[in-house]
């Protein structure tokens, strides 16, 4: 396999043992741009593929995402057009990115040269056989997974984010906590019928669930409907009665609609459980 294969986005999934979705957060993370190929899906460089792989060994070392976004954009300022980012050594000392070219290490993200460090070598460089491909059948992901998934791309690419909810829906069809981070996101995007559907089927699935209630009573004053609005505060509180904000905000909508003694005794108990 010589430098210039080609991988789709499924390719590099299955030989770096991740989810499709993953490997896009991870390109974009290490600012690796996939090429176009012939029928206009991106395709990945096997030098692109050994950069997703290190991406992957710094976050499971416990490299914070935001300095791994640093390492890789201060590492293409600091070496030249003829030394490849793959020549480098990439290691983790810590929770700090060290290079290494086989002289010297330092610190990409700040440029400091280090004396002595101890480290873990985390990927070989580019003249290393491939990692050999994971077998052609896939373990599909568990519904939980597919949320967790999303609960980790939402800050960084919520279209994936709603894709991986989808797919923990499609696993698991009354798993509540997807119904209702799937609504947030439609209720966040202004898409209020999508997200009242999805707040009640999270209700639904866990009726028990103060949180479901309570985002179902906040979509539902945005709705200009503040007596069902009422409902669902009150839900929420029954619930889990130390729910502040619920408190506060069923507080405010009775003393709206003139209901001034039922409101106080709500807007008191927000202001007691927000002192402790």
């Amino acid at each position: 396999m010589d430098a210039v294969t080609h991988f789709s986005t499924r390719d590099a999934a299955r030989i770096l043992q991740a989810t499709e979705p993953r490997v896009r957060t991870w390109a974009r993370m290490g600012g690796v741009v996939p090429h176009a190929g012939p029928d206009g899906r991106v395709q990945f460089t096997f030098q692109q593929l050994l950069l997703l792989r290190t991406t992957r060994g710094l976050l499971e070392a416990g490299i914070p995402a935001s300095r791994v976004r640093r390492v890789w954009t201060s590492l293409r300022r600091q070496l030249t057009d003829d030394l490849p980012l793959t020549s480098i050594r990439i290691l983790a000392d810590g929770d700090r990115a060290v290079a290494w070219d086989g002289s010297a290490p330092w610190q990409p993200d700040s440029g400091q040269f280090l004396l002595d460090f101890s480290a873990g070598e985390l990927v070989e460089p580019a003249k290393c056989e491939p990692p050999p491909p994971a077998a052609p059948v896939e373990t599909p992901l568990t519904a939980e997974q597919w949320f967790h998934l999303g609960c980790e791309m939402e800050g960084t690419s919520p279209l994936e984010a709603r894709h991986a909810y989808l797919q923990a829906i499609a696993a698991d069809p009354d798993y509540a906590d997807a119904h209702l981070n799937l609504g947030r996101l439609d209720h966040e995007a202004g898409d209020l019928g999508a997200a009242e559907a999805r707040y009640r089927r999270a209700v639904q699935c866990t009726p028990e669930d103060a949180t479901a209630h309570y985002n179902l009573a906040v979509l539902l004053e945005d709705r200009d409907r503040p007596e069902e609005a009422i409902l669902a505060y009150r839900q929420a509180i029954a619930h889990d009665p130390d729910a502040a904000d619920a408190h506060y905000n069923l507080g405010l909508l009775l003393e709206s609609h003139g209901r001034r003694s039922e409101a106080m005794r709500h807007l008191m108990a927000a202001r007691r459980l927000y002192a402790l």
